[in-house]
């Protein structure tokens, strides 16, 4: 084998080859550095004394399925400049590390392609192996993202059970990407990030988020000049628990064996659009043979469709107009669950109205947390959370949901 090949086929240059060995299914190749190229780690000069040196084998790029260790002796000097007694360093690999640049890379490809456990079984390498070099690679992409353009941004959390409980997320909506991953919930969770925020000095002009008070809290607080904007799904959520709490007590409330019957199975069909009610399964029938029966059921389902008409206005009066008309009609029906409701939708007013400012919401975060659970599955949860905060800062970039 030539020198030669060593750089162009394993990335290693400025290294002489010896000899090759063929052992327990691998191939190990020694190399050595020339004399003359041997300089001080710390000052760089060329004025050293060699004093021996230590032998390494590193891992490198594998020969079909065969793994390939490089071997050498690594030289330790005596810098006659700076007067330090240390190793040079490794050309082809990064401190501390058994395995070359080029195996590492090789890694993180086969990585996007495979999972973890596929890429460590390929490769015949633990898992832990695998996982550190993925690792480090996530730290120097996406560990600390840059906040500087952000401008319209999204703020929620997510439960990752047991081991972990929740995490809070805040998403850059005009990229895509997740910028920030923060423990717990609530207005301390974000602390760091509003720190970071505001050494970037980035200008953020709007933010989607829940009706939690603490994240409103926070965000007043910390960027004041933001538009505020209550996020749409979670209001529809929010009304869908009302109209099941409604339906709950009609049910406990009902003498007549039909009436229970009718309402028993009629909960998912409340919580559907009436333009996603299904003919072949005569949901619409049913429906509307449960809202015959309940008067309050049906108010309340009718309003539901109606409050869809406050984000489908022309512009931010008439969206005005429409929800202080619901909430009057809601508040005159005098069912108890849609005067709770209504009072809510009140105390949010304008955070709702400012959509028609930033037609923004939570919803890519919404979609990202099913990216999130389905990795969590693949893996079998993660018991390495800094690892599981770096991967879901580059979940924006992954190509394939392979994690395991």
């Amino acid at each position: 084998m030539s020198t030669s090949l060593l750089y162009h086929a394993f990335g290693v240059r400025g290294y002489e080859y010896r000899s090759t060995a063929y052992a327990n299914g691998g191939v190990t190749m020694t190399i050595e550095q020339p004399r003359q190229a041997l300089c001080c780690s710390k000052c760089g000069g060329r004025r050293v004394h060699a004093k021996g040196g230590v032998t390494r084998a590193f891992r490198s790029l594998p020969i079909g399925g065969k793994p390939v260790w490089l071997r050498m002796t690594v030289p330790r000097v005596l810098c006659r400049t700076c007067f330090v007694d240390r190793q040079v360093k490794v050309g082809f690999a990064d401190p501390k590390k058994s395995y070359t640049r080029s195996f590492a890379r090789y890694v993180i490809e086969l990585a996007a392609m495979m999972t973890l456990a596929d890429v460590a079984r390929h490769l015949q390498i633990s898992w832990d192996v695998a996982k550190g070099i993925v690792g480090d690679d996530l730290q120097r992409r996406f560990a600390k993202p840059k906040l500087r353009s952000l401008k319209r941004i999204a703020i929620d959390e997510i439960y990752l059970g047991k081991r972990h409980k929740y995490v809070t997320l805040v998403m850059d909506l005009d990229g895509g990407a997740i910028v920030f991953v923060g423990d717990g919930k609530g207005e301390q969770s974000l602390e760091p990030f509003w720190r970071r925020l505001g050494h970037s000095r980035a200008k953020i002009v709007a933010v989607a988020a829940d009706l939690s008070p603490a994240y409103s809290a926070a965000i007043r607080k910390n960027i004041p000049e933001a538009q505020l904007v209550f996020d749409r799904f979670h209001l529809v959520k929010l009304l869908n628990e009302h109209l099941t709490e409604l339906r709950r007590e009609l049910h406990h409330e009902a003498t007549d064996p039909l009436q229970k019957q009718v309402l028993k199975g009629t909960r998912w069909l409340l919580l559907k659009r009436s333009a996603d009610l299904d003919p072949k399964r005569h949901e619409r029938q049913r429906l509307k043979e449960a809202l015959r029966l309940n008067e309050s059921l049906a108010t309340a389902y009718y309003l539901k469709e109606d409050l869809a008409q406050v984000w489908q206005q022309a512009g931010k009066v008439s969206g005005r107009i429409v929800l202080d008309h619901w909430i009057a009609d809601a508040e005159s029906s005098g069912i108890r669950q849609l005067m709770k409701f209504a009072r809510t939708l009140q105390t949010h007013r304008e955070g709702i109205l400012n959509w028609y400012d930033h037609p923004i919401s939570t919803g890519p975060l919404e979609g990202t947390n099913n990216k999130i659970k389905l990795l969590q599955r693949q893996a079998y949860g993660y018991r390495d959370l800094p690892f599981f905060k770096l991967k879901l800062l580059a979940l924006h970039n992954a190509q394939h949901a392979l994690v395991g």
